[in-house]
């Protein structure tokens, strides 16, 4: 068994992913990659009976955690705010003694039918995409873990396939830097994404 740097749970929560070729290409590209345990939320919950310690034993036993969802109003698909309701409880997660997921990374990795020119001021969603994820940034920094710039997949519904073969080795490339401890975590792209595809 590779001993890596990093342990990576990626949390992966799409309703509708029979129909989402983007998402999908994403999920093939990581899945079985050493080092990372690919949880899809939908599949083990379908009725949404989260079993909290059962997440609360996987998080505790991985380094980095990955949140993977389609962008959709403006938030995560239902379950992975079910999730963070019921797992990221106060006294275990945050709190006076709640410090269990303390110096983990935390990181998102989205995709959205809008582009870069609409998550921008003045566009038409009128914040960045990192301006809206604030709420996810403020859960992670509640929790003592250390926020990543997020990782954005856009155009999700007209994206060419060879642009989404790019797409998803980067986020493969992506997932291995965080593994290997070889992404630069105080990189600022002005973008404020860690990467984006037009």
């Amino acid at each position: 068994m590779p001993e890596f740097d990093r342990k990576i749970l990626v949390l992966f929560a799409h309703p509708g992913l029979e129909n989402s070729r983007c998402n999908q290409a994403l999920k093939e590209a990581v899945c079985e990659m050493s080092g990372v345990t690919f949880h899809d939320l939908y599949a083990v919950y379908p009725d949404f009976a989260i079993n909290v310690k059962a997440e609360q034993t996987l998080l505790t036993d991985h380094d980095a955690v990955i949140f993977q969802f389609p962008f959709y109003w403006y938030s995560t698909p239902a379950i992975l705010k079910e999730w963070q309701d019921l797992v990221l409880e106060h006294g275990w997660a945050y709190g006076q003694e709640g410090n269990q997921l303390q110096g983990k990374l935390f990181g998102v990795v989205t995709t959205s039918g809008g582009g870069p020119e609409a998550y921008q001021r003045g566009g038409y969603n009128h914040y960045t995409m990192n301006e809206l994820l604030h709420p996810l940034e403020r859960t992670a920094i509640l929790c003592g873990m250390r926020w990543l710039l997020p990782f954005a997949v856009q155009h999700a519904l007209t994206i060419e396939d060879h642009e989404l073969v790019e797409a998803a080795k980067h986020y493969r490339r992506y997932l291995e830097a965080i593994r290997d401890d070889t992404l630069d975590l105080n990189a600022l792209p002005e973008s404020g994404l860690i990467n984006t595809f037009a």
